[in-house]
């Protein structure tokens, strides 16, 4: 139980700055917010496990599905 309000309050978090991030420009606007934040937490849990190099790499391609074209 403990666990699972932690994730919901970090998949808030996340996506209240993908929100402040999308009215500022800097983010894709054509998606909700709360279904990026999912996007970037699943991103994260894939990296675990991985070398840094691996982990870098796809943090990368999660910012650059993120950014506005």
């Amino acid at each position: 139980e403990h666990i699972a309000h932690a994730e919901q309050a970090l998949k808030h978090l996340v996506s209240d700055l993908i929100a402040h991030a999308v009215d500022d420009g800097a983010v894709r606007p054509d998606i909700n917010p709360d279904e990026l934040a999912n996007y970037c937490l699943h991103a994260r849990n894939a990296a675990a496990g991985q070398s840094h190099a691996a982990a870098r790499r796809l943090v990368d391609v999660t910012l650059v599905g993120l950014r506005t074209h």
